[in-house]
C-alpha cells in the first residue's frame, strides 16, 4: 500500500542541531514506529486500552509489584498531579531552590496545585537531610504551611545525580518526620545510565513514594507519567489527574510511546548516548582556555562560564540558553540524537569565538 498523501511541508532543516535543550530533539524512530503500530481501529478511551494495560505491567517490572502508572500529557502536569496526591490542602513541599517545580513551571504547583513550596538553597542542586531540616518544622503551627513532602529531581536541574544511598537517606529522614518523598524524574533515564543501575535501585528500592517519569526528553513525541510506588501515600489519583486536565482521551498514544521506551532498552540506549555526548562536550570544552565548567558533568548537561560577548556570538551559530546571564553562566544540553560531529563542530566554534 502506498503511504497516504499529505499537503504538509517540512519547515525546518533536519540537519540543524543545537545545545539548548533535549526537548528540541525530535521523536526516536522506534517511538514513531510504535505510534503507527497503535494507530488504526478503535480502542477504549481514557486509559481502558490494551496499550495502557500493557504499560502497567512494564512499569511494575521497572518499579516493583506495587507500582501503578498514570500517563499524563507533560512533565509539569505530572509534577502537579503527583504532588497534589501526597499533600493536604494545607500542605507544603520542601525542594531545592533550583528545582524545576520552583523555577520553571510558572507557579503551577502553587497556583494550580494549591501547594506551598518551601525552598532551600543548595550548592549542587541536591538536597540532604541537613538541608531538608532548614524547612522541616512547624507541623503544629497553624500559621505555617505544613511540610508534608520532600521533592527531589533525579537528575537535578544542575546536571548532578543522587546516588541510591543519598536518596535512601532522604527517604528515611523524611519518613521519620511523617513526610513523603516525590522524585521529579523527567531525566530519570539519564541518572540510571550515569549510575549504571536499574531505575528501581534509586526509587522503590530506597523508599520513594511517588515519581514523575519522563519520556519527552528521552525520545518520546509527548507524554510523561505519574508512577505511584507507595499506594498508602495517595488517594483518588484518577480524579486528581482529570481535575488537573491531564487525562488523555486517546491515551493509547501516550502509553505506547512509554512502552516503546521501556519494553526493552531504548530508554537506556537513548540516555546513555546523550550522557556520552555531554562527556565528549565537557572534554572538548576543558581544553579551551578561559572557559570554566561549573558543575560535575554526570548526565547530559554541561554548565559553563565564559565571556558574555563570546556566548552571544556563539548563539548565532548554535542555539543554547544562558543559565545566569549576569554571571556569564550557560547551559549546554545533549540529546539522544546529538552526534559526535555536532559536539566537535560546537567545540570548534567555541574555540574560534574565544580566539576573537
Amino acid at each position: 500500500m502506498n503511504p497516504p498523501k499529505t499537503d504538509a511541508r517540512r519547515h525546518h532543516d533536519p540537519e540543524v542541531r543545537g545545545f539548548a535543550s533535549d526537548n528540541y530533539a525530535g521523536a526516536h524512530p522506534e517511538v514513531l514506529a510504535a505510534l503507527a503500530l497503535a494507530n488504526g481501529g478503535h480502542q477504549v478511551a481514557y486509559g481502558e486500552d490494551a496499550y495502557t494495560d500493557n504499560l502497567q505491567r512494564l512499569i511494575r517490572s521497572h518499579f516493583g509489584a506495587t507500582a501503578e502508572v498514570f500517563p499524563v500529557f507533560n512533565g509539569t502536569g505530572a509534577n502537579v498531579v503527583a504532588l497534589q496526591a501526597v499533600t493536604d490542602r494545607w500542605g507544603a513541599v520542601i525542594c531545592a531552590e533550583s528545582a524545576h517545580i520552583n523555577v520553571d513551571e510558572c507557579g503551577a504547583p502553587e497556583r494550580v496545585g494549591g501547594l506551598k513550596l518551601l525552598t532551600v538553597p543548595t550548592p549542587d542542586g541536591k538536597l540532604t537531610p541537613e538541608l531538608i531540616d532548614r524547612q522541616a518544622y512547624g507541623w503544629e503551627d497553624e500559621h505555617r504551611a505544613m511540610p508534608q513532602v520532600v521533592s527531589i529531581a533525579q537528575n537535578t536541574e544542575l546536571g548532578t545525580v543522587y546516588t541510591p544511598d543519598e536518596i535512601r537517606a532522604i527517604c528515611e529522614h523524611a519518613h521519620a518526620r511523617g513526610m513523603r518523598v516525590h522524585v521529579d524524574g523527567s531525566r530519570l533515564a539519564n541518572a540510571a545510565a550515569s549510575l549504571n543501575v536499574p531505575m528501581r535501585t534509586f526509587t522503590n528500592a530506597v523508599g520513594v513514594d511517588i515519581l514523575s517519569l519522563g519520556g519527552t526528553k528521552n525520545g518520546a513525541l509527548f507524554g510523561e507519567a505519574v508512577v505511584v510506588i507507595n499506594q498508602d501515600a495517595v488517594s483518588h489519583m484518577k480524579h486528581l489527574r482529570k481535575l488537573s486536565m491531564q487525562l488523555a482521551s486517546k491515551m493509547r498514544f501516550v502509553s505506547v510511546q512509554l512502552e516503546a521506551l521501556l519494553a526493552k532498552d531504548l530508554w537506556l540506549r537513548n540516555a546513555r548516548h546523550a550522557n556520552e555526548m555531554a562527556q565528549r562536550l565537557a572534554e572538548g570544552v576543558r581544553a579551551v582556555h578561559g572557559v570554566e565548567i561549573l558543575h560535575p558533568v554526570q548526565a547530559n548537561a554541561v554548565f559553563a562560564r565564559l565571556p558574555h560577548d563570546v556566548s552571544e556570538r556563539l548563539q548565532r551559530r548554535y542555539r543554547f540558553y544562558f543559565w545566569d546571564e549576569a554571571a556569564g553562566d550557560v547551559r549546554w544540553m545533549c540529546a539522544f540524537d546529538t552526534t559526535e560531529e555536532d559536539v566537535d563542530g560546537f567545540v570548534a566554534a567555541l574555540k574560534e569565538e574565544m580566539a576573537r
